[in-house]
């Protein structure tokens, strides 16, 4: 799955503003370098009506408004993973405030799943090509100053990724609050072995690390929260916090996803983020078509 070591973190203490989507419970991340003017966009939002087919850019334009107030720079548009509850608004993004898209190497077998799943034709790519950046395990990078880098944390998807930048992690959905555990390990690809495997893996990284999740649904009527650390998940995560046992999780996990219905955008989020967020091709006539294929998951 990865190499068992993780590359040494930063003490750098990157300055992170969250976006909250309560349509999608979604939330989305600003981090900056506090030496310089450059940031980062993580798991940005795209708003989708799937009753009226209509897309827009009310979430994505907080994050316009926070960047040029700001004074920012963005360098990297990153997309922890596929997701499968929203539509990414980094193509638009990008338009609007430049920066690379990038996602974990492993996206080629989503796109291979998924192209077949559509019944995608040859013209659609399965080599990650509609993206700037795959990163790789262990992969490194920089957004002004910060040292960034890429961890492996598959189990929810082939293609997670964790970006730990300076003493922040952002896990997309391998870790949840510690009260809410993990996300679910069925999807196409998924493992919930591996799934444990990964979030330990997380665990593993220094007790101070802030910890950032893509979503929160505050479970028991809490408020909605997404931050925490390592040594609170360690503590108190529901599902894998020390002394947790590998078999007894993927037991309950199994079980668990068992009952849980398919995210309500699902078909539509697959589409669209399988391609970095572009919609599929135009037809003649210059609309664009989300299929719906029957009982395909």
């Amino acid at each position: 799955m990865h190499s068992a070591s993780l590359p040494p973190v930063s003490d750098a203490h990157p300055d992170v503003t969250a976006f909250f989507d309560p349509a999608t419970n979604t939330i989305s991340y600003v981090v900056r370098d506090p030496a310089s003017t450059a940031c980062a966009i993580i798991d940005p939002v795209l708003d989708f009506d799937p009753a009226a087919g209509r897309i827009g850019y009310a979430s994505a334009q907080r994050i316009v408004d926070h960047v040029r107030a700001q004074g920012l720079q963005v360098e990297w548009l990153i997309e922890t993973h596929v997701h499968a509850d929203h539509l990414s608004a980094a193509p638009w993004l990008q338009q609007q405030l430049g920066g690379r898209i990038g996602i974990g190497e492993k996206i080629v077998e989503v796109q291979r799943t998924f192209g077949k799943i559509f019944n995608e034709g040859t013209e659609f790519q399965r080599d990650g090509s509609q993206f700037d950046r795959l990163f790789a395990d262990g992969d490194r990078y920089t957004i002004g100053t910060l040292e960034a880098f890429a961890l492996h944390t598959p189990g929810h998807t082939p293609a997670c990724m964790t970006h730990v930048i300076g003493d922040a992690a952002f896990v997309g959905d391998t870790l949840f609050m510690p009260d809410a555990g993990t996300a679910r390990a069925d999807f196409p690809g998924g493992d919930a072995h591996t799934l444990y495997r990964s979030a330990r893996r997380i665990l593993a990284l220094p007790p101070h690390t802030r910890l950032f999740m893509c979503h929160d649904y505050g479970p028991n009527g809490r408020e909605i929260r997404w931050e925490t650390t390592v040594a609170e998940e360690r503590r108190a995560n529901i599902h894998v916090a020390d002394g947790s046992d590998e078999d007894a999780f993927v037991a309950m996990r199994q079980a668990r996803d068992a009952t849980l219905g398919m995210p309500r955008l699902i078909l539509p989020s697959l589409q669209v983020n399988m391609r970095a967020g572009h919609l599929p091709p135009a037809e003649a006539d210059g609309r664009h078509f989300l299929k719906l294929p029957l009982n395909a998951l």
